[in-house]
């Protein structure tokens, strides 16, 4: 059984929260870890001619009433009914994604716990400073510290070369996880995942 599952993550991303609490809740069951990469959405989308669902695919009469279907049932069927677009999106999350990488491990996934709910529960601006600042100090963390370590040049390079990573590793979009070199992509592999993590 494999050890943990890799999650390539941006905050911009409404599907990276929607994947986030059933993919704790199968890492949980299953007694593995998840190993967050943080990446540059804009960045990735920049480097594979990708770009967001609802814009790309815009003309395509119906796809994107079927999207829209198919994650009220995905929210349906995990119980995520908190979830609520956020009318800034899509936002930059350039601080967010240093922000990140500015702190390790279970720390990581704690940040991540920690700023996902205001940006997707309760439609707060991700780029405000000042209100992300009191949430992460109220979740215990020292906010001034790691809005300094966002300026960072090995923070700022870190966050380019995981981004360039993902893509060389083909990967195209958020959230995609890997579990040993198996590749998944999307909300609704979580199944598959879990087959993997088993054999």
């Amino acid at each position: 059984m494999s050890k943990s599952i890799e999650l390539i993550f941006d905050f911009v991303s409404p599907n990276a929260y929607l994947a986030w609490y059933p993919l704790k809740a199968l890492a949980e069951k299953h007694g593995v870890s998840i190993e967050v990469t943080p990446v540059f959405l804009g960045g990735m989308h920049k480097l594979t001619g990708n770009a967001p669902p609802m814009i790309r695919d815009a003309d395509v009469k119906g796809k994107n009433a079927y999207s829209m279907l198919e994650m009220n049932r995905f929210i349906a069927k995990h119980g995520l009914t908190k979830w609520q677009m956020n009318p800034k999106f899509p936002f930059n999350t350039i601080t967010l994604q240093r922000m990140l990488l500015a702190v390790e491990g279970e720390e990581r996934n704690k940040l991540v716990d920690t700023i996902l709910p205001p940006i997707w529960e309760q439609k707060l601006d991700a780029t405000d400073i000042e209100a992300l600042g009191k949430i992460i100090q109220d979740a215990g963390f020292d906010a001034k510290s790691l809005f300094e370590k966002t300026q960072d040049p090995a923070i700022k390079q870190a966050l380019m070369d995981n981004t360039d990573q993902a893509v060389a590793r083909g990967a195209f979009g958020i959230p995609t996880f890997y579990v040993g070199d198996e590749m998944y992509f999307g909300k609704e592999r979580l199944s598959q995942i879990e087959e993997q993590i088993q054999a």
